[in-house]
């Protein structure tokens, strides 16, 4: 009788093993290899820039960043500084959401003088959606894909400009 319930206990656990849905630890960035579907905030507070308000058939980079972040403003610095050979970019700068981030962010904008730069898009991240979506552990990310809209590659933390202008030769 014991090795009926021993045997029984044996099946039971199995199947309820089984029937649990196994968790996939691929970031949502490499099962969904385009460009996210993003919602930036404007430093004008009023103005959302999306997805689908980037131009067709042109690279993009995605650079999600903590406006008080010194690699940050640096990295700011060496693309300003760059521009022209990113001139065919679309570059989207994606502002954490912490706490005083949309203040620093309006500061930033001024500081490197964003708007002056046709091919940049600046924003507040208000929904925490790309934080999540390539799974960001520092400052600054950068994701960037071809004219198409495909993932080429991402990178964590400080990278070289002329490694960048390279990626998208």
């Amino acid at each position: 009788m014991k090795k009926i319930y021993f045997v029984l206990s044996v099946l039971l656990i199995a199947c309820s093993v089984s029937a649990q849905s196994t968790y996939d630890a691929t970031p949502p960035f490499k099962r969904f290899p385009s460009v996210p579907p993003f919602h930036l905030l404007a430093v004008d507070s009023v103005t959302i820039f999306t997805k689908d308000q980037l131009k067709k058939n042109k690279p993009v980079m995605v650079m999600y960043f903590n406006p008080d972040c010194e690699h940050c403003k640096h990295l700011t610095e060496e693309i300003i500084k760059h521009i022209d050979d990113l001139k065919k970019v679309q570059i989207v700068m994606a502002a954490w959401p912490g706490p005083g981030s949309f203040g620093n962010l309006k500061t930033f904008y001024s500081n490197y003088k964003i708007g002056e730069q046709k091919n940049i898009h600046i924003g507040h991240d208000f929904q925490d959606l790309l934080r999540s979506f390539y799974r960001v552990q520092s400052f600054p990310f950068l994701a960037m894909y071809d004219k198409k809209g495909k993932l080429i590659t991402t990178f964590e933390g400080s990278m070289k400009i002329e490694d960048i202008i390279k990626v998208f030769e």
